[in-house]
Parts: structure tokens; C-alpha cells; sequence
């Protein structure tokens, strides 16, 4: 059982999403790291052991920017370590992806994207998922993840960011719990209700194979086929 958060809005992310992760480090403790979207790029900083190594090296070398996703993580696939935590990267870094759950058909996935010529460096499941994403990424982030889970086998609730769409989040559940706070231009993804509740008691509960998408403007909350959901 892991623990997923992300954040849209204008402050800075980084204590927003180690905040989220410490009230989620129920759900698991064995590693912990953030992706956030800053003057363009994707950084990543994931440590083995607890939240605190985390918390640690943000303070030494503190991340900018306003969007980002975290992870806490209880080993499923993968020993506990740096290459294994989350989030995790296609090849290029352009997209990242934090995960709770377990990709049933991983394996299957992972030799047909590895024939497409996809390199993968961990040996956890999660990380078939940013590169079926970057597969099937034609400049519309919403439809790759919609095309990407239609492949994936199990359960999971995933937040997505995008180097190339660097406005949003864009996360989905099926099986996993995942829910949206909504703020006053902030907006927020976690696994359970007590992440965000320092700063919004406005929360919608996913539906499987419901996406969101976070923009610092609203959300969009979506079924696979493109149809707005009330």
C-alpha cells in the first residue's frame, strides 16, 4: 500500500506535497520522493528509508515550482531503494508518473514497449507507465493516459505530469483510492482525505476510471471517453 499526492496552485509545491506525504506515511515507509515541474523541467528527488531523508535534502536544496506529485512507497515489486521509489520517469524525463496499486500485466507490458525500443532502469511495475504514457503521447497528456490505461491489467491510481504541458496534473483511479481537494486556486490529488485537509475541506471522492485534470484555473473531471462528469 502506497500513497499518492500532487498539487497545483501558485505557492511553492515542495512543502505542500511533504506535508500530504507525512500524513500519508501510514500507507507506507519504506521510501518516499516528489516530481516537480520547474522553469521547465522535471525534477525528481526520491530516497530510500523514511520520509525524513526526503525531507532532509529538500531543505538542503530546495525545489521551486508550483506543480508537482509525491510518493511514499511500500515495497511491491522492487526492493526497497533510490531506483525503485517513486516517482518514476520515461527515459527522457518528459513525463512522470507517482502510482498506488499493482500493474497485473507489467511484465507483458514491459517486453512490448522494451521491442519499442523503451530502456527501464528499477524493477518495479510502476515504471511501465510513464513510458506507455510517452508511447502513446501525440501533444494531448489526457488522451495518452486514457490510451495508456486502457493496456494496464490491475488496479492503480496514478498522478501524471508532463514536461510538455507543464499547467497540469493529470491523474485517474481504478481500483485504488484517489481524491481531489479543491482549494481557492489550488487544487490537490491524494490517496486519503487527512492530505489535505490543512488546506481544504472541499473534496471529491474519484470513481473508477474517472480522470482529473489540475490546472491552477479548475479542474476537469472526465471519463475515458472525453464526457465531462457533474
Amino acid at each position: 500500500m502506497c500513497g499518492i499526492v500532487g498539487f497545483v496552485g501558485m505557492k511553492e509545491a515542495s512543502p505542500i506535497l511533504v506535508e500530504g506525504l507525512s500524513k500519508l506515511e501510514y500507507r507506507g515507509y519504506d521510501s518516499a520522493g516528489v516530481a516537480i515541474l520547474e522553469n521547465g523541467e522535471i525534477n525528481v528527488r526520491k530516497y530510500k528509508g523514511r520520509l525524513k531523508n526526503l525531507e532532509d535534502n529538500l531543505y538542503q536544496n530546495p525545489l521551486g515550482g508550483s506543480i508537482g506529485i509525491g510518493h511514499t512507497r511500500w515495497a511491491t515489486h522492487g526492493e526497497p531503494s533510490d531506483v525503485n521509489s517513486h516517482p518514476h520517469t520515461n527515459e527522457n524525463a518528459t513525463i512522470s508518473v507517482v502510482h498506488n496499486g499493482i500493474i497485473e500485466n507489467y511484465i507483458k507490458l514491459k517486453e512490448w514497449l522494451g521491442k519499442k525500443g523503451y530502456d527501464f532502469y528499477s524493477e518495479t511495475d510502476t515504471e511501465v507507465i510513464p513510458n506507455l504514457i510517452d508511447y502513446y503521447y501525440k501533444g494531448d497528456l489526457f488522451e495518452a493516459v486514457v490510451k495508456a490505461t486502457s493496456k494496464m491489467e490491475g488496479s492503480y491510481a496514478i498522478g501524471v505530469i508532463c514536461k510538455n504541458e507543464p499547467d497540469k496534473i493529470v491523474a485517474v483511479r481504478k481500483d485504488s483510492p484517489l481524491i481531489v481537494g479543491i482549494g481557492e486556486g489550488e487544487y490537490f490529488i491524494a490517496s486519503d482525505i487527512p492530505a489535505v485537509i490543512n488546506h481544504t475541506r472541499e473534496v471529491y471522492l474519484l470513481e473508477d476510471k474517472e480522470f482529473v485534470i489540475l490546472k491552477r484555473d479548475g479542474i476537469e473531471i472526465k471519463t475515458e471517453d472525453g464526457e465531462e462528469v457533474n
